[in-house]
Formats: C-alpha cells, sequence, structure tokens
C-alpha cells in the first residue's frame, strides 16, 4: 500500500547526493510507490491539537544539480495526513532539535516517526554510549581543566570533543605534554554550557573507525572508515574515506548486546561507531549515515531493509 512520507531534513539543494542516506531513502521510498513530501525542522507548527508543516511534494532522482522536483507547499498534517515521519535533519543537537522531537512526540501515537522522538531525544549519541561504558574506551566527561589535567597524565594522550557534536567536527588530539589542553578546555568552556567528551587516545584510530548500521537491532551492514592524511578523524564529512569489511567478534558481541534495545526504544536506524575491532565511542541515532557505502562494497539494499521495517510498523498498526 502507497504511503505517505513526510521527510523532516536539511534544505534539499545543499545535500552531496552521492553520499547522502536521507537522499537514498527517498530514492528507495519513491521506487516502492510512497508519496513523498519534504520541509525543514523549523517549519514545524502546533495548533489545535495537531503538530502540521509547510510541506513540499517532491520527487527525486540521481542526477546531480537536477536531484528534486518540488510541487506547491501544503500544510501538511503530520498527525492524520502522514503515514510516516523520517526525522532526518543533521545535528547539532540543541533547542531546536529537542523541541522538534517533542512536538513529533505529540503525534507518534498516529504517525510511525523514525527514528522514535522520544528516544532521540532521552539517547544523545555520545551519552546513551555511556550506558555500554564497559565497551568503550576510558572516557571522562566534564568541564574541569584540573580533571582534564589527570585523565590526561592517566592515559598519556587523550581526545577532546564536543558533548554534541556531529560529523567529527573540533575533535582535538592532545599529547602527553599538555600543549594546549587549558587552552582547548578554555574554549570548549566558552563555546558550550555542557560538559565535554575527553577519552583516551586509540592509536588503532589510524587502521579506522568502523560504521556499522543497525536496523531495528539486526546488524545490516559495514564499512570502515579510514583517517585522511594527518588526520586523527575518520568521518567521511571531513575527508576519511570508505573501505570494505567485516565484523570482528567483539563487534558482534557488541552489537548482541545494543539490538535488542534499540528494538526496544523504536530506534529503528542507528549507526555504531567502533575503533580497533572492539571499541565502542558512540551511537548514532540523530541522523546516521553509511548506507550508500555499504550497498557499494557489500551490495546490501540496507534502504530497502529500513523501509521493510517501516512498512511492517505501518501494516502492524493498521492491523
Amino acid at each position: 500500500m502507497p504511503l505517505t512520507v513526510a521527510v523532516q531534513m536539511d534544505p534539499l539543494d545543499q545535500i552531496n547526493i552521492g553520499g547522502d542516506s536521507t537522499f537514498a531513502l527517498m530514492l528507495s521510498a519513491q521506487a516502492r510507490g510512497h508519496r513523498l513530501f519534504h520541509y525543514t525542522a523549523e517549519a514545524l507548527n502546533y495548533s489545535d491539537g495537531r503538530v502540521w508543516a509547510l510541506a513540499h511534494p517532491v520527487t527525486v532522482q540521481r542526477v546531480h544539480g537536477d536531484h528534486f522536483s518540488f510541487g506547491d507547499p501544503v500544510k501538511l498534517d503530520l498527525g492524520e495526513d502522514a503515514d510516516v515521519v523520517l526525522m532526518r535533519q543533521d545535528p547539532p543537537f540543541d533547542l531546536g532539535y529537542i523541541t522538534a522531537t517533542h512536538l513529533l512526540e505529540r503525534i507518534a501515537d498516529k504517525t510511525v516517526v523514525v527514528n522514535d522522538p522520544a528516544s532521540v531525544r532521552n539517547a544523545p549519541e555520545k551519552v546513551f554510549v555511556l550506558d555500554y561504558a564497559h565497551f568503550m574506551p576510558p572516557t571522562l566527561v566534564t568541564r574541569s581543566l584540573d580533571e582534564a589535567r589527570a585523565f590526561l597524565a592517566k592515559h598519556g594522550e587523550i581526545v577532546i570533543k564536543p558533548l554534541h557534536g556531529n560529523g567529527g567536527k573540533a575533535i582535538f588530539k592532545v599529547g602527553a605534554d599538555g600543549a594546549n589542553l587549558s587552552a582547548l578546555i578554555e574554549v570548549f568552556n566558552t563555546a558550550y554550557r555542557e560538559p565535554h567528551m575527553v577519552q583516551a587516545f586509540l592509536p588503532d584510530v589510524a587502521q579506522g573507525d568502523k560504521r556499522i548500521v543497525l536496523v531495528d537491532g539486526v546488524v545490516a551492514g559495514a564499512i570502515n572508515r579510514l583517517p585522511g592524511e594527518g588526520e586523527i578523524r575518520s568521518n567521511l564529512a571531513v575527508g576519511g574515506s570508505a573501505v570494505k569489511t567485516v565484523l570482528t567478534p567483539e563487534e558482534e558481541a557488541i552489537c548482541a548486546e545494543l539490538g535488542p534495545e534499540l528494538k526496544r526504544r523504536g530506534l529503528l536506524f542507528v549507526g555504531i561507531d567502533v575503533i580497533g575491532g572492539k571499541w565502542l565511542t558512540e551511537i548514532n541515532v540523530t541522523s546516521p549515515t553509511g548506507i550508500v557505502a555499504i550497498e557499494k562494497f557489500d551490495g546490501t539494499d540496507v534502504a530497502g531493509l529500513i523501509w521493510d521495517a517501516i512498512e511492517a510498523k505501518v501494516a502492524s498498526r493498521v492491523g
């Protein structure tokens, strides 16, 4: 049965269609006969008990420079007129993002929202992962320079990153001499009100940072992301490159433990990051990526698996 799918994401003219996971999901939905609408999170409204957005009917095609076409905008009632809402805008995970989850939570009993908005709000990438600290490298969450200095003295080399950052932005390595540590903490304390994440540096990052995608709690595929020349960051958004990979036994154990909880929370499309075949660093639930590269290397239609799971959820409600 064709579905009405509202895609809450960033402006379509700003995406890279060659690797964008949301665009891949839209192409897959369209191929299945589903009707697509596009809107940005800023277009969300609430009135008279309803949540709606000024949304454009949209068709998509994999043609660079001519990849989408909008129809005339309509006031789309997300609780009554949409079967599915894909919440796919990129972080930062700020008050605007959190407010969008609160509004979408009001329709989640009527419309399938992916990922579940309450669970997204309660599972920030670098905070939710603390529930699985036994898989993580040594980690400190703090705003204190003294605590960061003590952590550095214990572990020799560290990385500092924003607790709610994304895409590999603002990740810094500090050597054993502690040069620039005080300046970095000063800058972070000025830029962010929340604490920051400090972790022991893992030399294994030179061999890559594996992105593993789980669909409804089940592993769908993985890629290994290699850092660019002179970089410690392997995120594709900052110049990393993807290569084919397989899971280690330790990674399989991580996924086996996470999978049932992700499914229970309604976190249908999740990307976890693992370094050195065993160190879990993030559980990405806001707008995970990687499905285009997985299909390129493994031939796995991850977008199709995601839609299979979504359609099953819609059917279970109708039934």
